[in-house]
C-alpha cells in the first residue's frame, strides 16, 4: 500500500507532483489547515502531513491519529508545532531550514535603503498628488557602518552584500570567530562598541532568553545618534516601546521592521511613526523562496516515507532504522555532552574534538557528531537540529576533529569531547551503562559518576571542608530538593567540582546567594533536554 499524504497548507503543485512522481498517494487541500474540526476529522488518514504556517499542530490534533510517521514544514519556523507531543507520538518533524536565506537577507537589505531614502513616505507623498522634493532628503549606504548583530547563514549573506555596497560592516556573535570574521571581511566586535559605531543595525539571531530585547531602551542609549535599526529576524527581539520613544526623541533616524512582538500584528508603538517602515513579515515571501521549500519538503517526506532516510528533522537524528535500536542511548549521551559545554562556553568556538573510545568507535559516527554538535549549538540557537549544526559550525569557522581508538580503560566505552577557545580549552566525558542510561564520567579530566537530568547545578571550589554542608543547607533553606549529588577533585586541596541533579529548574536568587559565599569559582545552573 502507497503512503499517504495531506497537504493542508499552499503548496506548488510542481511540489505536490513530486509525491505523484515518486508513488505516494496526496491530497491536496490548502484550505484544510485553517479548518480544526475537519483535519482532526481526517489526520488518522494519512501517513505524512507538509504544512506551512497556517496549520496548527496540537497535541490535540495529534491525538486523533495514530498512523502519522512524519510531520513536514515548508520553511524554517515550527512554532506551530508541538515537537515535544510529535516526539512522544513518535512522529517525525521536518523543517526546511535554509530554502529561504537569500531571500531574508535580500528583504534585509530592501529595507535599509527604504529607511535610508524613505522611499514609503516618499511614494505615498507622490501618488497624493504632492511634489515634495525637499521634504525627503535621505542617507547613502555607501562608505557607512552597518552593525550586524548575529553572522550565522541570513546574517553572513547580509554581509557580503552589504561590503558589495562598499559599507563597512561590523559584527557581533559570541560564536564568530577572529579567522572567520576575517574570511568574511567583517570586523568582529562587542555588543556595546558595535552600538556605538553602527550607522545602521542589522538583527539576525534567533528569539532566546539571551536574546530577547537585545535592543532594549539601555542598549539603544548606546547606539550613535541618527542610526537606522532593521529587524528581519524576529519579533522581541528589540523592545519596540523603546524604540518608538529613541525614534520620537531624535536620537533613533529611523527603522525597518518586518516582524513584531505579536503576530500578525495590528498594533504596535512603531506604528505610523515618521520614517518607520513596515510589512508584514515578508522575509521568505518570494516565488522562488516559497518554491525551494516547497521542493524540499515534498522530496524529503518522500525520501523518508519510501526509504527511512532522513534529513532536516528536529526531533532525531539522521539514522538508520537498525542503528536506532543501539545508538539510541549513545545519540542523547553526545548531545548532554554538547549541551554542558555549549552552556559553559560564553566565548566562540574554534574547534570540537570528539573521541570515540570502545565498541561506540564502530557506530554511526557521522550521526553521534551530529547529536554532539547541536547539543553545542542549540545554547544560542534552538532552531539548529541535527542535520543543520554542521553545517552552522562551518559557517562560524569552526573546525571538527574526529578520533576513534580500542578500549582503553575500565568502561567498554565511552565518548569525550573538548571544545577549544581563544583561551581555553573545556573537555566532557561520558558513557552509557547497561540500563541505556547516559551518565558524566569526567569533568576537566576529574573523574566522577553524575546521573543525568533535566535541571543541574554545577560548581567548582578548591577542595577545602564545609562545601558539601554549605551547598545542602543553601539548597534546604531554599526549598530545593537535590535528586543526586556528585562530587569529585583533581587532589587534596585542590581543584573540585560538584554536579547537583534537581528536581526543578535553579532560581537565580539561590544561585546569587552561593556566589556570594565567595567559595565557589562558578556556580552554574545546567538544563538538560532528557525526553
Amino acid at each position: 500500500m502507497a503512503p499517504r499524504v495531506l497537504v493542508s497548507d499552499e503548496l506548488s503543485e510542481t511540489a505536490v507532483q513530486i509525491f505523484r512522481d515518486r508513488g505516494i498517494d496526496v491530497d491536496f487541500m490548502p484550505k484544510l489547515g485553517k479548518d480544526k474540526e475537519k483535519l482532526a476529522e481526517i489526520i488518522g488518514n494519512y501517513d505524512g502531513l507538509a504544512i506551512r504556517s497556517a496549520t496548527k499542530v496540537t497535541a490535540k490534533l495529534l491525538d486523533h491519529t495514530d498512523r502519522l510517521k512524519v510531520i513536514a514544514r515548508a520553511g524554517i519556523g515550527v512554532d506551530n508545532v508541538d515537537i515535544p507531543a510529535a516526539s512522544k507520538k513518535g512522529v517525525i518533524v521536518m523543517n526546511t531550514p535554509f530554502g529561504n536565506s537569500i531571500t531574508t537577507a535580500e528583504h534585509a537589505i530592501a529595507m535599509m535603503f527604504a529607511v535610508a531614502r524613505q522611499l514609503p513616505e516618499a511614494n505615498a507623498s507622490t501618488h497624493s498628488g504632492k511634489w515634495e522634493k525637499s521634504r525627503f532628503m535621505g542617507v547613502e549606504l555607501y562608505n557607512k557602518t552597518l552593525g550586524v548583530i548575529g553572522a550565522g547563514n541570513i546574517g553572513g549573506i547580509v554581509c557580503e552584500r552589504a561590503l558589495g555596497l562598499h559599507m563597512k560592516v561590523v559584527a557581533y556573535d559570541p560564536f564568530l570567530s577572529e579567522e572567520r570574521a576575517k574570511a568574511m571581511g567583517v570586523t568582529k566586535m562587542e555588543l556595546d562598541e558595535l552600538l556605538a559605531r553602527a550607522d545602521f543595525i542589522t538583527l539576525h539571531v534567533p528569539l532566546t532568553d539571551k536574546t530577547r530585547n537585545i535592543l532594549d531602551a539601555k542598549s539603544l542609549a548606546k547606539t550613535k545618534p541618527g542610526v537606522r535599526i532593521i529587524n528581519c529576524a524576529r519579533g522581541g527581539l528589540v523592545d519596540e516601546a523603546a524604540l518608538a520613544e529613541a525614534l520620537q526623541s531624535g536620537h533613533v533616524a529611523g527603522a525597518a521592521f518586518d516582524v513584531f512582538e505579536v503576530e500578525p500584528a495590528t498594533d504596535s508603538p512603531l506604528f505610523n511613526l515618521p520614517n518607520v517602515v513596515c510589512t508584514p513579515h515578508l522575509g521568505a515571501s518570494t516565488s522562488e523562496a516559497q518554491e525551494n521549500v516547497a521542493l524540499q519538503v515534498a522530496e524529503q517526506m518522500s525520501d523518508y516515507l519510501l526509504t527511512g532516510a532522513v534529513q532536516n528533522a528536529l526531533n532525531m537524528p539522521s539514522v538508520t532504522a537498525e542503528e536506532a535500536a543501539v545508538m539510541g542511548p549513545w545519540l542523547k549521551l553526545a548531545e548532554h555532552l554538547g549541551a554542558f559545554v555549549g552552556q559553559m562556553t560564553d566565548e566562540p568556538i574554534k574547534a570540537i574534538n570528539v573521541l570515540y573510545d570502545g565498541h561506540v568507535a564502530e557506530m554511526n559516527l557521522a550521526a553521534l557528531n551530529c547529536a554532539a554538535i547541536a547539543g553545542i549549538m542549540k545554547a544560542t540557537n534552538p532552531d539548529v537540529n541535527m542535520v543543520s549544526a554542521p553545517i552552522v559550525a562551518k559557517e562560524r569557522g569552526i573546525q571538527i576533529a574526529t578520533t576513534s581508538q580500542e578500549k582503553s580503560g575500565v568502561f567498554d566505552a565511552f565518548i569525550k569531547l573538548t571544545v577549544v577557545t581563544d583561551t581555553r580549552e573545556r573537555s566532557i566525558a561520558g558513557t552509557c551503562f547497561s540500563d541505556g542510561k547516559p551518565r558524566f564520567i569526567q569533568i576537566k579530566g576529574i573523574n566522577i559518576d553524575a546521573e543525568i537530568g533535566q535541571h543541574m547545578l554545577y560548581t567548582t571550589n578548591e577542595d577545602v571542608p564545609g562545601i558539601i554542608g554549605l551547598l545542602g543547607m543553601t539548597m534546604a533553606k531554599n526549598a530545593v530538593n537535590i535528586a543526586n549529588f556528585t562530587l569529585g577533585r583533581s587532589g587534596a586541596g585542590k581543584e573540585a567540582i560538584a554536579i547537583l541533579y534537581l528536581d526543578q529548574p535553579m532560581d537565580p536568587k539561590v544561585v546569587a546567594l552561593l556566589e556570594g559565599t565567595g567559595m565557589f569559582q562558578q556556580v552554574k545552573p545546567l538544563e538538560f533536554d532528557i525526553a
